[in-house]
């Protein structure tokens, strides 16, 4: 490579870089990638009621965002010890949610199963921890998208949701993409 293709090259490397920096820090939309695990001791679930937003005030499973150069698998395992105290030693990959709206809330998450034992529901920082009955989830309150979640698990399907939401995150769209439904 001569000189001056090989400086070309290296100032439009630069700026890719550049770019990216800048878009890390302030382009809305792009994707945060998280874990979710569902704690299912027989017919309950261990589910959080979150104290903050996103999600305040609605039960959810427990989980969170990955740490740099962590894979889903272990960021699932570390979510669960942080928010709960409870080691999980075996877990089931279920799918993933990728939540997109033209707010700051973009997520793609992968979503885990793990059948626990028993143990009363511990502290949690993030919220309260709570037993639910697998028949009283759809009244409690809880995201749309969860919902459709536990149905799936329960059934032992595999899915890749695409929820889409408008500014006030209302839920606008959700399709199952591995086999093109829209849900709703």
């Amino acid at each position: 490579m001569n000189s001056l293709k090989y400086l070309k090259t290296l100032a439009t490397f630069s700026i890719f870089v550049t770019n990216r920096k800048e878009m890390s820090t302030e382009v809305t939309g792009l994707k945060r990638v998280a874990t979710l695990c569902i704690l299912r001791n027989k017919d309950k679930f261990l589910l959080l009621k979150r104290l903050k937003e996103p999600n305040k005030d609605m039960y959810v499973p427990v989980g969170g965002k990955l740490d740099p150069f962590e894979n889903p698998d272990d960021a699932v395992v570390r979510e669960v010890m942080e928010e709960t105290g409870i080691h999980i030693t075996s877990k089931q990959f279920c799918g993933m949610l990728t939540e997109t709206s033209p707010i700051n809330y973009n997520w793609i998450s992968y979503v885990y199963v793990s059948d626990i034992e028993y143990v009363e529901a511990p502290y949690c920082n993030e919220g309260d921890l709570e037993w639910i009955a697998a028949d009283e989830l759809e009244s409690i309150p809880t995201p749309l998208t969860d919902l459709y979640i536990y149905d799936y698990v329960a059934k032992g399907k595999l899915f890749a949701f695409n929820a889409v939401y408008d500014s006030d995150l209302n839920l606008t769209g959700l399709w199952e993409q591995y086999n093109g439904i829209k849900i709703k």
